[in-house]
């Protein structure tokens, strides 16, 4: 699945080793958390990187944007969205009073991912895509996504929605848009739950310069008063505990770094929100957000205690035994505010990772803190001594504001990790093998398939092998244009079937118990193009070189990600993603802090015990698409030399299932690189034959087969 390409548009931090992964796990040496620590000025870079839909425009004077009805010859007439019509009236209510309100499409813990609940952005505007923010004012209603959703947005909004095409010439930001349209003295109103404390922080200086007032309404969200009774219950599901032979590394380990870590930065205790965090620093796992194994939890650590807020009923009698164990008390999940309250009451030095903590639950902290400095007559300075003033930061409330340094414990894999994401691929592997022999079988014999017919038969083969739990995120299956909507979601009813004559492109992946896997193939069950050859060929060369890379240790994903366009370049292609995102171990299928991506304000350096994916594409608007995604592992790299005494990184595949050589245009690819494409086929033979038999392992030796050189 590509990655993400903002933090704007995710929330997951994308700005971010391990010892060799065959040493036993018991070998990962403490603290996990001190080995790897972040530059203060790198953050502090970081944190002005845009962080909410602020994507400049590159053109002077004036910006524009054409009304979604203006893209669509059917749409002539605007007519009201009923929805749109409903908030509005709440505007003008006692105790609201605002003339614009913003609805991102985040939860409070700022997931990707989130629970059908909290779709708040795809209930008002109707698109669905997981990325985006609407903004509703009295007489407008406007929403931005960025390239990957561009003619979803087309198709699912309607006239009376504005689609904004973040990162596109004459495009506005959010802030900048508000400013032109809202006259000065304008109130834009937020349910500060939903916002990082960054996000809300830019926000307030951008709307501010045209003397606009950013609001907090703590108390109501507007989207839920009009969603009522209509609105789906929050999941309710249980708990369940991450076994140790997945784990690698005990609970009561990875709170003894941790609170090291909390004594050496002087904070007494970390709020952590990110969902991903908390099911990685407990041991546990859960199911609340689709294609996530997570649950909606906080988490704070003291440096004598913790406490899990979450609703009880999640919690069994081993889970609250796995949590005794390691010395961590329940408390109830709405009672979050209430301790921060009371921490902050007693002048405690909270760590708040301020690009993820939601901008209510610092705000809630800041209140009661200032009226203790005040009481005791501190002055209330950032008591860190890695920050301040001279790096940046002026006087504020006490505090340690600091990136989460869970972020990189955690996407740095111990070796019980990173076995369960190479067992978890090679049975992976083995369903595809089934399921693709299935669907060139279907398609030769000319039954009609539909898209999302062949994801559900993609789900009915993963869902045989052991340990699988669920999908790592919506199948994108995608035939002939469809596959340019970089993310296409076939829904019954109105998707495609597929067409033996065109591009079918299919991304996938699926959690299982020891890990999680993220695949992207792109086919033809005909007879291809010169130009559909061309183009799979370069993006080809693109997956090639960058699996290929050897680079130094410190180098941040940005600079890898141009030997993965570079061939397209050079005929004036290219694609609108990331090249590359961090990946979970039996957690979410995209993490930071590290990515490969063309946008540079991710300094994170790629580190051992990484994995990224590999995914370069090419997508041509209603025509074809093109995606190849492997998933690699940064490793260590035996080089002859060792400038600078440094060691050099590389990577290590993860993924092994086989590219489609009919699509291969042989005379624009190199002899090693047809070399690297065998010896692929080769590793994919011997590790996946012994797993499939009968027409699958036939169909498996049929496209692993050596190509030759013409």
């Amino acid at each position: 699945m590509q990655s993400v390409p903002s933090q704007a548009i995710r929330p997951l931090s994308l700005n971010a080793s391990l010892s060799s992964s065959r040493l036993p796990f018991f070998s990962f040496s403490l603290p996990i958390f001190h080995k790897f620590k972040i530059n203060p000025s790198i953050y502090n870079k970081s944190q002005k990187v845009p962080l909410f839909l602020t994507l400049r425009c590159c053109s002077s004077g004036s910006v524009t944007a054409k009304p979604s009805s203006e893209l669509r010859r059917n749409r002539d007439v605007q007519e009201p969205d009923e929805k749109v019509v409903a908030l509005r009236r709440l505007f003008s209510k006692p105790g609201i009073g605002i003339d614009a309100y913003i609805i991102p499409s985040q939860d409070a813990h700022q997931s990707e991912f989130i629970a059908e609940c909290y779709m708040r952005r795809a209930y008002i505007s109707g698109f669905t895509g997981s990325a985006g923010t609407a903004v509703v004012t009295k007489d407008k209603a406007a929403l931005w996504t960025d390239g990957r959703y561009f003619l979803q947005a087309e198709k699912q909004l309607s006239s009376s929605w504005i689609l904004m095409r973040a990162g596109s010439l004459g495009v506005p930001t959010t802030s900048e848009w508000l400013n032109d349209v809202l006259s000065p003295g304008g109130r834009v109103g937020i349910y500060p739950f939903l916002f990082s404390h960054d996000a809300a922080k830019e926000l307030k200086e951008a709307i501010s310069k045209k003397n606009l007032e950013l609001v907090f309404l703590y108390d109501l969200n507007l989207v839920d008063e009009i969603w009522k009774e209509s609105r789906p219950k929050p999941p309710n599901n249980p708990i369940r505990v991450h076994d140790m032979k997945y784990a690698g590394l005990d609970v009561a380990s990875k709170l003894s770094s941790l609170r090291a870590e909390l004594v050496g930065t002087g904070a007494s205790a970390i709020v952590i929100s990110m969902l991903d965090e908390v099911a990685w620093l407990l041991n546990l796992r859960g199911s609340d957000v689709p294609h996530s194994p997570v649950m909606y939890a906080y988490l704070i650590v003291e440096v004598d205690g913790a406490k899990l807020f979450v609703d009880n009923s999640k919690v069994t009698k081993e889970v609250m035994d796995h949590l005794k164990n390691a010395s961590v008390e329940l408390r109830p999940y709405d009672s979050t505010l209430s301790e921060i309250k009371r921490l902050a009451a007693q002048g405690a030095q909270l760590w708040l990772d301020t690009s993820s903590v939601n901008a209510a639950i610092v705000e809630t902290y800041k209140s009661p803190l200032d009226k203790y400095c005040s009481n005791h007559g501190s002055k209330g300075k950032i008591k860190n001594k890695r920050y301040d003033e001279s790096n940046g930061l002026s006087e504020g409330p006490s505090g340690v504001y600091m990136r989460s340094p869970i972020s990189l414990a955690k996407a740095l894999k111990n070796p019980a990790e990173l076995e369960g994401m190479q067992n978890c691929h090679l049975r992976d592997a083995a369903a595809l093998a089934q399921f693709w022999c299935w669907l060139e079988e279907e398609i030769h014999n000319n039954v009609e398939l539909t898209e999302v017919d062949v994801a559900d038969k993609l789900l009915e083969f993963r869902a045989k092998k052991e340990g699988f739990l669920d999908t790592s995120f919506d199948t994108i299956s995608g035939s002939g244009a469809n596959g340019a909507i970089i993310h296409y979601r076939a829904e019954r009813g109105s998707c495609s079937v597929v067409d033996p004559n065109k591009l079918f492109l299919l991304d996938s992946g699926a959690q299982y118990i020891d890990g999680i896997t993220d695949i992207t193939r792109t086919v033809h069950f005909g007879e291809p193009t010169a130009r559909e050859k061309e183009c799979f060929t370069r993006v080809l060369k693109g997956h090639i070189a960058l699996d290929q890379a050897v680079f130094p240790e410190n180098t941040p994903g940005f600079v890898l990600d141009a030997f993965a366009r570079s061939s397209l370049w050079k005929i004036g292609l290219d694609y609108r993603h990331g090249t590359g995102h961090g990946v979970g171990a039996a957690l979410n299928v995209h993490e930071g802090p590290q990515s490969i991506s063309y946008r540079y304000g991710n300094t994170t350096p790629l580190q051992k015990g990484m994995i990224v994916s590999n995914e370069p594409g090419y997508y041509e608007d209603h025509a074809f698409g093109i995606r190849i995604a492997n998933l690699l592992h940064v490793q260590e790299i035996n080089t002859p030399n060792r400038y600078g005494g440094i060691e050099y990184l590389g990577f290590e595949k993860l993924t092994f299932f086989p590219i489609q050589a009919k699509l291969v245009d042989i005379s624009l690819i190199s002899d090693d690189e047809i070399e690297w494409l065998n010896n692929y086929h080769s590793q994919v033979w011997e590790k996946v034959s012994p797993l499939v038999e009968g027409s699958a392992r036939q169909w498996l030796w049929n496209n692993t087969r050596v190509i030759h050189k013409r």
